[in-house]
């Protein structure tokens, strides 16, 4: 068994633009915590590999997804399929999320139009 504290884990700015926390990152999956300001938008992109799912803990805001555009609130999960262009747009009080990814995040999986 493996535990990581969220404290002991410093953030990191990807190359899509958001703030993460990587709470544990192994061969077949990682889980980060990633934080997005009031107004602030990721780049739009897309994972080639990586399935991922978001899920909201404080704040929203509003994802698209290959052109479908949705507000997304605390409590909410999203399924992001391999492939699929996204961006996220922090809403008035910003975004902190859950960001699980399979296989696990890598920058090198992580591509622009």
């Amino acid at each position: 068994m493996e535990v990581r504290a969220r404290v002991d884990v410093e953030p990191f700015t990807t190359k899509d633009g958001s703030t993460i926390r990587e709470l544990m990152h192994t061969e077949r999956q990682s889980l980060a915590e990633a934080t997005v300001a009031p107004g602030q938008a990721t780049e739009r992109h897309y994972h080639a590999l990586s399935e991922e799912l978001y899920t909201f803990l404080e704040g929203g805001g509003t994802l698209e997804v290959d052109g479908r555009v949705r507000d997304v609130t605390a409590g909410d999960t999203v399924l992001i399929p391999p492939g699929a262009r996204h961006t996220f747009t922090g809403g008035e009080a910003g975004a902190r999320f859950l960001c699980s990814c399979a296989p696990a995040y890598s920058h090198d999986d992580t591509l622009f139009e």
